[in-house]
C-alpha cells in the first residue's frame, strides 16, 4: 500500500465519529477540516491558521513554488504530513523544523527536483518517510542524519542518476533498520531501468585527485629528494646555475616551504642526503671540480665538506643513489664521460670509498636500486646500449641481464603494485615504456609517447600509484595506475604554470598535507599540493 493509501486509512481512523465541521476561526479558505485532520487544495500559499490540537494534514494540488525554512512551525502536534500532486520543486534546510512529533511524512507525485541536505532536521520521531515519484536526479549525502527511528522509506519514481551521486545512499542502505524501496536508473544510458539495489558500491569510482599550485622555489634544479632528519620532512634540490644543494624545510607559521641551509656547489647535478643518527651526510655530485660528501655531526652544527669522492673516477657524474649492501650504506655514482666508469662507493670509518667499478666505457646516465627477488639490483641506463640489470651477488654487482627492446633509455625508475615491480623508462624522443618483472626479466607493458623527455617519475602519493612523464615541449602529463587494468591512465596535465625543461619529481607529507616538488632546468622549481576530491558528495 503506497503512502496515500495509508493516510486515508489514517484519517479514517482519526475522523471516524467526527463531523466534518470547521472550529470557528481555525479552518483556512480552500480547505476541509476536523478537530485533528485537515484537508487543504488548490491553494496559492500554505496555510496557517490551524487548531493547535492538529494531528494530520494533506496539500493537495497547491501552487506553492517551494518549502522554505519553518514552514509548519505553527503546527508542532502533527503526526502526519502528506503532500501529493503540488508544483513546488524545491524543499530548503529545516522546512520541517519544530515537527518533532511528527511519525508520518509522505511528499509524492509532485515536481521536486531538489531537496536541501538539512531538509528533514528536527523529525526525530519520523518512522515513515516517502518522496516516491518525484524529479529527483539525486539526493544529498546526509539527508538522513538524525532520522533514526525510521523503519520505511519510499524513494521510487524517481529519475535517479546512478553515478558517483548515489554512492553514498547505496552504502547507508544496508546500515539503517528500515525498509527502503530505492527503485530504478534512469542513467546513465548504460544503466538505464537497472534496480538500485541490484548495484555493486564497490564498483563506483568516486574518488579524484588533483594537483594544485602552492608554491614556486627561485632557481632552476636538475634533482629533487624529500628525507626524514629529527623527525621533521626536508627537501634538497640541486641546483646548478645558483651553485648549491638547497635545503628546505616547513615553515609553521606561514604554511611555505623555507630555506634551512644552503651547501656551496658549483655545477652540481645530484644532492643525495642520508641520516645516520643526528648526523646527517650529503652527497653533492658535480660536473667540474670534483664531488664531495658533506656532513652535520649534530643538529645544532653547519655542514661542512669532509671529503673528495674517487676524484680518479667521477669524471662527469649524471645521477646519484643511495644503497645498503651488507647492512652498510653506499652510494652508487652514475658517471656519463667516456674515459669514466660509474661507481659504487662505500662507507668505512668516517668516509666513503670505491668498492667497485662497473660498466666502464658506457656513458651512464642514470642508476636506479632496487630489490628483486629478495635480492638488491641496480639497473643502469646509458648511451651507448640497453638497460642492464646487475644483482649483488658474492660482496659485488654481477650482470644479470640487459631489457630488450629498449634502445635509447635516458632513466628508469621503478614501483610496486599490487605484488608486482613495474619499471618506468624514459626515452627522449620515441615512446617511454612501462615494463614489469616477470621472475626473470622485465617485459613489455604500456608505451606512451615521449616529447623531449629526461624522467618519467612514478611516486605513491596518498592511494594513488602516479607517474609524471615530463616533456621539454608540451605539458609534463600525470598518470594514475588503474589497478583493474593494470596500466596508467591519463589523470592530468601539470599548470599553470607550465614546467620548464623539468628533470625530477618528489613528494612529501607534512603537516597533514600532501606535496609534489618538480625540479626543472630552465626554470624554477614548481610545488603542487595534492587534493583528494570525493566525487559522490
Amino acid at each position: 500500500m503506497g503512502g496515500a493509501g495509508i493516510l486515508l486509512l489514517l484519517l479514517a481512523g482519526a475522523g471516524a465519529g467526527v463531523a466534518w465541521s470547521p472550529p470557528k476561526g481555525k479552518c483556512p479558505p480552500r480547505c476541509s477540516c476536523s478537530k485533528e485532520s485537515t484537508l487543504c487544495e488548490g491553494s496559492t500559499e500554505l496555510p496557517e491558521s490551524f487548531s493547535t490540537t492538529l494531528l494530520s494534514l494533506s496539500l493537495v494540488r497547491m501552487g506553492v513554488s517551494q518549502l522554505k525554512a519553518g514552514s509548519f512551525m505553527k503546527m508542532p502536534s502533527l503526526h502526519l504530513l502528506l503532500f501529493t500532486s503540488n508544483t513546488f520543486s524545491v524543499i530548503e534546510d529545516d522546512a520541517f523544523i519544530g515537527l518533532s512529533y511528527l511519525q508520518y511524512l509522505f511528499i509524492e507525485d509532485n515536481k521536486i527536483g531538489s531537496i536541501s541536505k538539512n531538509a528533514l532536521r528536527g523529525l526525530r520521531s519520523l518512522t515513515h518517510l516517502s518522496l516516491a515519484n518525484n524529479h529527483l536526479e539525486a539526493l544529498p549525502r546526509f539527508l538522513f542524519r538524525g532520522l533514526e527511528t525510521l523503519t520505511h522509506v519510499d524513494l521510487r519514481g524517481n529519475p535517479f542518476q546512478c553515478d558517483c551521486r548515489v554512492l553514498w545512499l547505496l552504502q547507508w542502505v544496508p546500515t539503517v533498520n528500515a525498509s527502503v524501496g530505492l527503485g530504478a536508473c534512469a542513467g546513465p544510458s548504460a544503466l538505464a531501468q537497472m534496480q538500485l539495489n541490484h548495484l555493486d558500491p564497490k564498483k563506483f569510482k568516486c574518488r579524484a585527485t588533483e594537483l594544485s599550485w602552492h608554491q614556486t622555489v627561485a632557481e632552476s634544479a636538475l634533482s629533487v629528494e624529500s628525507f626524514s632528519y629529527q623527525g621533521e620532512p626536508h627537501m634538497i634540490l640541486a641546483q646548478p646555475f645558483a651553485g648549491r644543494c638547497l635545503i628546505l624545510v616547513w615553515d609553521y607559521s606561514v604554511h611555505r616551504f623555507r630555506t634551512e641551509e644552503e651547501v656551496s656547489a658549483p655545477s652540481v647535478v645530484s644532492c643525495k642526503p642520508l641520516v645516520l643518527g643526528p648526523r646527517l651526510f650529503i652527497l653533492a655530485a658535480r660536473l667540474w671540480g670534483g664531488s664531495y660528501l658533506w656532513s652535520r655531526p649534530s643538529v645544532d652544527l653547519h655542514l661542512a665538506p669532509i671529503q673528495v669522492l674517487a676524484p680518479q673516477r667521477l669524471l662527469r657524474p649524471n645521477d646519484a643513489e643511495l644503497l645498503w649492501l651488507d647492512g652498510q650504506p653506499c652510494f652508487v655514482v652514475a658517471d656519463a664521460s667516456k674515459a669514466g666508469s660509474t661507481t659504487l662507493l662505500c662507507r668505512d670509518g668516517s668516509g666513503f670509498y670505491p668498492r667497485q667499478s662497473l660498466h666502464a666505457w658506457h656513458r651512464d646516465t642514470d642508476a636506479e636500486v632496487l630489490e628483486l627477488d629478495g635480492r638488491p639490483h641496480l639497473l643502469l641506463a646509458s648511451a651507448s646500449q640497453r638497460p642492464v640489470l646487475f644483482h649483488w651477488f658474492g660482496g659485488r654487482f654481477e650482470r644479470r641481464t640487459d631489457i630488450p627492446e629498449a634502445e635509447d633509455v635516458y632513466a628508469t625508475k621503478h614501483f610496486q603494485a599490487g605484488g608486482d615491480v613495474f619499471l618506468c623508462l624514459t626515452r627522449y624522443i620515441g615512446d617511454s615504456m612501462v615494463m614489469r618483472w616477470d621472475g626473470s626479466m622485465f617485459r613489455l607493458v604500456q608505451q606512451l609517447p615521449s616529447r623531449g623527455s629526461h624522467v618519467f617519475q612514478p611516486m605513491l602519493i596518498a592511494r594513488d600509484q602516479l607517474a609524471i612523464l615530463g616533456s621539454d615541449f608540451a605539458f609534463s602529463q600525470v598518470f594514475r595506475l588503474e589497478p583493474d587494468k593494470g596500466i596508467l591512465e591519463p589523470l592530468q596535465e601539470l599548470g599553470p604554470p607550465a614546467l620548464v625543461a623539468p628533470r625530477a619529481f618528489a613528494q612529501v607529507t607534512v603537516a597533514g598535507r600532501r606535496f609534489l616538488f618538480a625540479a626543472c632546468f630552465k626554470g624554477p622549481t614548481q610545488i603542487y599540493q595534492h587534493h583528494e576530491l570525493d566525487l559522490s558528495v
